[in-house]
């Protein structure tokens, strides 16, 4: 059984032991966008930690086929999505493609890596949701090369409604193991973020590009 909420606040728990999930909202970072931003989060770091890294592959695995059924292979988003990818496409015994940010500047110029076969049904698999911009890129490459695109699917989301928006007008469904409503409550509920913190956390994901200034 898909239990999701279950899988949002395990998923949260992991990201913030390991400080994949970073929250400063005194001392924000800066996002290569220029955005101020009191969280910062690199799942590249659950590559490092196998058993973490054995439960996201399995419950992104789960993630796949509870959202988009039957699949006929794996698309991993660059660069951080292309590891993710390879595991669930492991796990599922499927082929395996990614897709690069850029077309390659050199040879064959391709956008796309790996045996395409117009006409599978493929799941992309990213590793973080900001706007969804750059996921949706990628949907766009793998369309153009005559993929099915069932949907995408992340280790984590912001949950910004310009995403929502955004996956919503590429017609493209998109799912994820944890959010960042689910890891403002777990961090609450364990003493990871002080209440008067959790205001400032909560105002930043209302306006995220504004916030800050």
């Amino acid at each position: 059984m898909f239990n999701k909420t279950e899988i949002e606040q395990q998923v949260a728990e992991f990201l913030l032991q390991i400080k994949a999930i970073k929250l400063q909202p005194n001392n924000p970072f800066t996002w290569a966008s220029g955005w101020k931003s009191p969280i910062y989060c690199d799942n590249r770091i659950t590559l490092s930690h196998p058993s973490i890294r054995t439960y996201i592959r399995q419950q992104l695995t789960a993630l796949v086929q509870e959202e988009f059924g039957s699949v006929d292979c794996i698309a991993g988003v660059a660069t951080a999505g292309i590891p993710q990818g390879a595991l669930v496409a492991q796990e599922l015994g499927l082929p395996f493609i990614y897709v690069r940010a850029k077309p390659k500047e050199h040879g064959t110029g391709k956008m796309i890596e790996g045996e395409i076969i117009p006409g599978q049904r493929v799941a992309v698999i990213e590793d973080l949701i900001s706007t969804g911009k750059s996921s949706l890129q990628a949907v766009d490459a793998l369309r153009e090369a005559g993929y099915n695109v069932a949907g995408l699917a992340a280790i984590f989301t912001y949950g910004f409604d310009a995403a929502v928006e955004n996956f919503k007008n590429a017609k493209c469904r998109f799912s994820t193991l944890s959010n960042y409503s689910a890891l403002l409550k777990y961090a609450e509920q364990h003493g990871d973020i002080k209440t008067a913190d959790l205001e400032i956390l909560k105002k930043w994901r209302e306006a995220p590009a504004e916030w800050g200034k």
